[in-house]
């Protein structure tokens, strides 16, 4: 057989396009949760990390710095087969969502505490001279200069997150790569998976071109 023939057969492809389809709208869905799910909760832990006592402080810590060490694989593992030993049994979605949330937010935590770290303390300093009140200062003043400066990382984080979601077939969601080995099996052909990576790149190249865009942006607006 010919190289078009083993991995590019169009065929194949098209006969296996309808699971490819119902596997990316359970990879975007599973990536939308996750991420609409962790970037909050990403930003609350910023806030206890940079603001809170003490003893929270070193939770946030603790939290941020246990979830990016991890491998992805290990979490989902840890939540799906282990917590049944402790009485706690979630779904294949449930388990994937918690996980990758969990990923997410680490990650999002250390993103927001890097932007509210690069804005100049006289803002604060300005703001209490304003009378304005900590909270205040920090949603009308703080985080809206701070989500400028997050927003091209944070959007590198989600690309991450996406093709991260690759993983959730080891807890036994159908998502795209899951579909494509299904479909690889029954085709015995590799030209589903040829498929799923052009569907993949179809959908995060322009993410991958957006992170790009705005970094070039940031930098022409800061030079000025």
């Amino acid at each position: 057989m010919s190289l078009i023939d083993t991995f590019f057969n169009p065929d194949v492809i098209m006969s296996s396009l309808p699971a490819l389809l119902r596997g990316f709208l359970n990879t975007l869905l599973l990536g939308i949760l996750s991420i609409g799910i962790g970037i909050p909760i990403g930003l609350l832990i910023s806030l206890v990390r940079l603001y809170a006592p003490k003893p929270l402080r070193w939770l946030a810590v603790g939290y941020t710095d246990i979830f990016r060490a991890l491998p992805v694989l290990v979490v989902l593992i840890l939540i799906y087969y282990a917590l049944p030993f402790l009485g706690i049994r979630l779904s294949s979605w449930a388990s994937a969502v918690t996980a990758f949330a969990f990923i997410m937010s680490a990650y999002s935590a250390e993103v927001f505490r890097s932007g509210i770290e690069s804005i100049p303390k006289g803002q604060f300093e300005a703001s209490q001279a304003l009378g304005l009140p900590f909270l205040l200062t920090l949603r009308k003043v703080v985080l809206p200069q701070a989500i400028r400066v997050v927003i091209p990382p944070m959007t590198s984080n989600c690309v991450s997150m996406f093709k991260d979601t690759s993983l959730a077939s080891t807890v036994a969601l159908p998502e795209l790569l899951k579909e494509a080995t299904n479909a690889q099996s029954l085709y015995a052909n590799p030209s589903p998976l040829i498929g799923a990576a052009l569907v993949y790149l179809i959908f995060l190249w322009p993410m991958v071109r957006l992170v790009s865009l705005l970094e070039d942006r940031f930098k022409t607006e800061k030079a000025r």
